[in-house]
């Protein structure tokens, strides 16, 4: 099995998502989209290798906590393996902190960059690599906002609606694009 990658598409009350994963970990995992179809095709960009298989019981496990995250119940991804291949230097690092978040906490782009000891011009290369996250909801990036609340751009199916009906999901409230609630933000200035 090592080398070897593998995926299979699963229906959620959100519609239909993909997840890929090999030996080491999940690789690969798109949210949900309006047909199994358009999940598969997203999958395969990514993975183009990639073989339909029955998912064995730890991917399983993972589909299982996806489908009741989008059935509304509260799921920590943060113990899940992945293996996200190679990237830079600083998107891992993004990656790493990101995934700290816990469910319904937000974070600016600019927050994560001074956590990680950057200035606020590496807000932008927070995010790209949201952008580029090829494990999302694993990878919470939807938690990650814009300056002043406004969630930002989104690059999974539905976009920065879809973000916002995550971002629900969790308990924050966005309105117009912004959110609402008072929940916790690491801010940290900028």
């Amino acid at each position: 099995m090592t080398g070897e990658r593998f995926y299979t598409v699963f229906e959620t009350v959100a519609g239909f998502a993909a997840i890929g994963w090999n030996g080491t970990g999940i690789n690969s995992f798109r949210l949900p989209a309006g047909t199994a179809g358009e999940a598969e095709r997203a999958l395969l960009r990514r993975l183009p290798d990639a073989r339909a298989v029955v998912p064995p019981s730890p991917v399983q496990a993972v589909i299982n906590q996806a489908l009741r995250y989008f059935a509304g119940e509260r799921v920590d991804f943060a113990a899940v393996p992945v293996d996200l291949g190679p990237q830079q230097p600083f998107f891992e690092r993004v990656y790493t902190a990101v995934r700290r978040l816990g469910w319904g906490e937000t974070a600016t782009y600019g927050a994560i960059a001074k956590l990680l000891d950057a200035g606020p011009e590496f807000a932008r290369d927070v995010g790209q690599a949201m952008a580029a996250n090829p494990v999302p909801l694993i990878i919470p990036c939807h938690r990650v906002t814009a300056a002043n609340g406004r969630i930002g751009g989104f690059s999974a199916p539905g976009g920065s609606h879809s973000k916002a009906q995550m971002l629900a999901i969790e308990g924050v409230e966005v309105r117009d694009g912004v959110v609402t609630r008072d929940v916790p933000q690491l801010g940290l200035g900028f």
